[in-house]
């Protein structure tokens, strides 16, 4: 996780969407039993129009890269594995 705060984890994902399922982990481990350092845990995601803009802007492409709307379709299949709510943030323009 990049940060904790007041038992709130916090991820910011400009990652490769492989590190979804890494990232979603991370907040369920720090809930769990001997942990038991977080209640909640917000996960920070551009928008893919968003990451379209920075992409033209610095001439590259952001193809396979987490975005907001990954995040959100991708989260319901771990709901068996994360007993932890999971706070999802889109950057936009």
């Amino acid at each position: 996780m990049d940060f904790l705060k007041d038992r709130i984890g916090v991820e910011i994902g400009f990652g490769h969407g492989s590190f979804l399922g890494i990232d979603v982990l991370k907040f369920q481990i720090s809930s769990y039993s001997g942990l038991d350092k977080i209640d909640v845990g917000v996960y920070v995601a551009p928008t893919s129009a968003l990451q379209k803009a920075i992409a033209v802007k610095g001439g590259g492409t952001w193809a396979g890269f987490l975005t907001f709307e990954k995040i959100v379709r991708y989260l319901p299949y771990f709901k068996s594995a994360i007993q932890v709510p999971i706070y999802v943030i889109g950057l936009d323009l």
